[in-house]
């Protein structure tokens, strides 16, 4: 492949350049292209049976209307076994992604890094406040869910983001800490549980917490369908929620935004349950001797992951983008470096997990590539490098300084430097980051430094202090501090900022309080067609227990307490509401027979 192929990825922002265009740009025919360990996506769904069968209704698929996004949705709720009220599916989780942001998200959002771009991307172009909680390199990229829970309330922030897996380290979570975390931000507008990638973890045999998010008035839960069926060019992917929050961004969607395509497959993996749960079962067979595998190259680290990629962190003085390249142009392997993703660096490479022969392939590279044919000394870094691709820099720089404000609040003389070390590679991250908003640069330090975090459509939110000298980051950033690029020219620091507005913290636990009873639901179907359901029997305070939150999230209650068994969560609805005969059952569609094998939601695969 030529020099014009990898300069893709020197354009690209976020994301890696597509097959399409690395295709076009090396002029191969379909089919040829490189062995991909980048794109997370997985290699034995559908079966080449399913393929063939596609391919013999192609013409029908793509001459004729789909279905309506409704019709779909019930399909796919009779497959996994949730009521159709609960479900909104999209174009690609990103498509929800962004209607999440505009329709619940306010004046500000949580999320720890590094994680999928369009998390603090997102944001970020609509003027919202986003508070990046740095990941530690030195803790594996561990996500500890009490400092999160801590971070989270010193900074007030409203909407609040966990992947599990994450992407692209890998790490998880537990269903019941995941679960405590949520009782926990229950006073906050917003609770995201981003589980695109959960269908691969083994960790437990019921991982998912969609029947959890289903009975609580600010949880989402977000899938991805693409990514399980190895079909990221069929763009779908669903949300489940209560019935008011997912109703409320399923009336935002087209009627037809699911493509034929798409409808095809959904109707065709009720048949094929048994080979999706086989498919799942070998990517977690591959993922455990790839592991090992990378572990025996010298020097090179590999990350703990449940999702279907690994994390795995170079030797000293290799620069990623170089070993990226040269295994593309040398070997035509494709693989993901992680330079342009906020809070990791281009010492960190995201391998997709593939069957072996491919990995064999990618490991014979890699050794040649690093060590050379008598495994000398590694790839050295470029003469001005620092480890760091120069668009994480600047962003490191952003996040020092503002924290990932929706708009820089950086002096007049620091902002060209951060944004000048946004071009080349990866630089699209820095840049992008302060996007869409005029002026920047050129606005005089004392309003970048008293700017409000939200633009006015949004909400005001609570103006920050100034950005906070490097030595201070931690008390800006998060409980560690985030490693700055060692080599990076020093940016003027405004002097910091008293503000004249105290933070506002939450009122201490009192204890137990009432938990309310919800008002009875209006229910989304026709009134002929509608079920009335029991109403719930008052619930005495008295006899309600609420046991105390389990360490170590004791140290961060919610106001109204956790929810206990069989009570709804504030403003949410009882289980018998969500599975009772009152309109909100998973519905078989008509004529269908039932899933063969299929796993249901809670299971994610882990059957067959």
């Amino acid at each position: 492949m030529s020099g014009n192929v990898t300069s893709l990825f020197r354009s690209t922002t976020a994301h890696s350049p597509s097959m399409a265009a690395l295709a076009r740009e090396s002029g191969e025919t379909a089919g040829a292209g490189p062995v991909d360990f980048c794109i997370p996506c997985n290699p034995y769904f559908p079966t080449p049976a399913m393929f063939d069968e596609m391919a013999g209704r192609l013409r029908d698929i793509i001459t004729y209307y789909p279905s309506s996004a409704d019709t779909i949705t019930a399909e796919l709720c009779g497959l996994l076994q949730l009521p159709p009220q609960c479900v909104a599916m999209g174009n690609g989780s990103t498509e929800l992604i962004t209607w999440i942001d505009h329709l619940l998200v306010r004046e500000s959002l949580a999320v720890p890094v590094p994680t999928f771009g369009r998390w603090t991307d997102q944001p970020m172009e609509t003027g919202k406040r986003v508070d990046m909680f740095p990941l530690q390199e030195s803790s594996g990229f561990t996500l500890d869910l009490a400092r999160y829970a801590e971070f989270i309330r010193a900074r007030g922030t409203r909407a609040v983001v966990v992947c599990n897996p994450n992407n692209p380290d890998g790490g998880y979570q537990n269903k019941q800490a995941l679960v405590q975390f949520m009782d926990a931000m229950a006073d906050r507008d917003l609770v995201v549980i981003d589980e695109s990638f959960l269908e691969f973890a083994d960790a437990e045999a019921e991982p998912s917490v969609v029947q959890e998010a289903m009975l609580r008035p600010n949880v989402v839960v977000l899938r991805s369908l693409g990514k399980n069926f190895g079909l990221h060019g069929i763009r779908f992917g669903y949300l489940v929620a209560n019935p008011a929050l997912a109703g409320r961004v399923r009336s935002m969607l087209p009627k037809w935004n699911l493509n034929s395509f798409a409808e095809h497959v959904v109707f065709m993996l009720r048949d094929h349950g048994a080979e999706y749960a086989q498919s799942l079962h070998q990517v977690r067979r591959d993922r455990l001797e790839m592991s090992g595998q990378l572990a025996a190259l010298p020097g090179l680290t590999v990350y703990p992951s449940q999702g279907n990629f690994l994390f795995v962190r170079l030797p000293v003085g290799a620069e990623g983008t170089v070993v990226r390249d040269r295994m593309l142009t040398e070997h035509r392997v494709l693989v993901r470096e992680c330079g342009n993703k906020i809070g990791s660096s281009s010492r960190f490479l995201r391998l997709v997990v593939r069957p072996q022969p491919d990995v064999r392939r990618l490991v014979s590279g890699m050794e040649q590539v690093l060590y050379g044919a008598g495994r000398g000394a590694a790839v050295p870094e470029p003469a001005a490098g620092n480890g760091y691709s120069s668009g994480t820099a600047a962003v490191d720089r952003l996040m020092s300084e503002t924290n990932g404000k929706g708009m820089r609040a950086v002096t007049a003389q620091s902002a060209p430097a951060a944004i000048g070390a946004g071009n080349g590679a990866g630089g699209g991250a820095g840049a992008g980051a302060g996007a869409g908003f005029p002026g920047i640069g050129a606005a005089p330090a004392a309003a970048a430094v008293a700017s409000p975090i939200a633009s006015p459509a949004v909400g005001t939110g609570t103006p920050l202090p100034a950005a906070v000298p490097v030595a201070t980051a931690a008390a800006t950033v998060g409980p560690v501090p985030m490693p700055m690029a060692a080599a990076a020219p020093p940016v003027p620091r405004p002097a910091p900022y008293e503000s004249p507005v105290p933070v506002p913290q939450p009122a201490p636990y009192q204890g137990p309080v009432p938990v309310p009873q919800p008002a009875p639901y209006p229910q989304p179907v026709p009134a002929a067609a509608a079920v009335p359901a029991p109403a719930p029997a008052p619930v005495p305070v008295a006899a309600v227990p609420v046991a105390p939150m389990a360490s170590p999230m004791a140290a961060y209650p919610p106001p109204t307490g956790p929810t206990p068994p069989g009570v709804p969560a504030r403003g949410g609805l009882t289980a018998a509401q969500v599975r009772g005969t009152n309109g909100l059952e998973s519905v078989q569609a008509a004529g269908r027979p039932g899933p063969q094998n299929w796993p249901n939601a809670a299971g994610m695969g882990q059957v067959g």
